[in-house]
């Protein structure tokens, strides 16, 4: 699948297909919408060390981090915490693959919790921050440093609790990991800090009164975003039933380009985003109200579409007939984006 990666000399962020095989990850390079018929490079997993989540890039919490056992440090970026954890575990399963006990263990702990369907962790925050409802903001002192609007982690599992988000201390611990996994929330302090490198997802986050905790700067409500200046924030703040990378197709220079394409209910948008950029705005969207959306056969280019594209390809046409040439990765994955399109146009 696509997936951005961090460069070696530049530092900078280009989307590559990546191919998980037994001993090595490869990812290759996409071309005029094709990807190119050899690698442009290898991670070999032999001796490599696995950081999910990593926390190292702020504005990116959906990272993974590959150490190779030569040091070399490779950063992958998923589009949601599923997507992640999916690498994740398939990426262990291969370094591991000869200590199949260890991989049994991993996918008991991935799947020893799920969050509510009809709940989200946004909506959790929301709730947090609410000023009559919420989690009690409070001064505290740690190792002789003073902290402002911070919680402890007691407080917090309590909140939970309290607030029907999970039944158990565990859950609300489990919970609480996953807000901040997705930078949510932060840990500041010795305590919460140094729990932060365990593995076990159960353990990064401290049910503890001396454990302190705060709201992470990115999450902060009511904060100006870039996002206002081109696109109305209504049409950002529906519900995101589905996001994933695709190529599309220039509307000028007819060239493909990989971008996170991110589907939102009530309203009803697809918005994309350039995921190589670090500001997290999108590049272009529309309302889907009125739209048309069909898959394109792969016997013969169509009309319209320009370049060797690799196939799997679908269009959407908007209410003032502009035209999106689209392709997914898979026939399947064409399907997902069809079905999951359709119901909102």
């Amino acid at each position: 699948g696509f997936l951005p990666l961090q460069g070696h000399v530049v530092r900078n962020w280009k989307v590559r297909w990546f191919v998980l095989l037994q001993d090595k990850l490869l990812y290759y390079k996409i071309e005029g919408g094709k990807k190119e018929p050899s690698p442009k490079g290898r991670i070999l997993l032999d001796g490599c060390t696995i950081t999910c989540p990593c926390l190292e890039y702020e504005n990116r919490p959906l990272l993974i981090k590959l150490k190779t056992k030569t040091n070399t440090d490779y950063f992958l970026e998923c589009c949601s915490r599923e997507e992640r954890d999916s690498w994740a575990l398939d990426i262990t399963g291969a370094i591991h693959a000869g200590h199949p006990v260890q991989v049994q263990e991993l996918h008991r702990m991935k799947n020893s919790f799920k969050l509510l369907e009809n709940i989200s962790l946004h909506d959790i925050v929301e709730r947090m921050y609410d000023s009559s409802t919420g989690i009690k903001l409070t001064r505290n002192l740690d190792q002789g440093n003073r902290y402002k609007e911070t919680f402890t982690g007691s407080a917090l599992v309590d909140w939970l609790i309290s607030n029907s988000f999970a039944v158990s201390r565990f859950e609300a611990v489990t919970l609480a990991s996953m807000l901040m996994d997705e930078n949510f929330i932060r840990p500041v302090g010795v305590r919460s800090t140094e729990a932060m490198r365990s593995s076990d997802l159960s353990e990064k986050f401290l049910d503890d009164s001396t454990a302190l905790y705060m709201f992470a700067e990115s999450s902060k409500k009511n904060t100006s975003s870039k996002e206002e200046v081109h696109f109305n924030i209504s049409e950002l703040s529906g519900k995101i039933v589905k996001q994933g990378f695709l190529v599309k197709q220039g509307h000028k220079r007819k060239n493909w380009k990989v971008r996170k394409f991110v589907l939102r209910a009530d309203p009803a948008f697809l918005h994309y985003y350039d995921p190589t950029k670090e500001e997290n705005k999108p590049v272009g969207g529309f309302s889907l109200r009125g739209c048309l959306v069909s898959a394109l056969e792969d016997n013969g280019v169509p009309a319209g579409v320009k370049g060797n594209v690799q196939g799997n390809l679908f269009k959407i046409i908007t209410k003032n007939d502009i035209h999106y040439y689209i392709q997914a990765s898979s026939k399947a994955e064409r399907v997902q984006w069809i079905e999951a399109i359709k119901p909102l146009t």
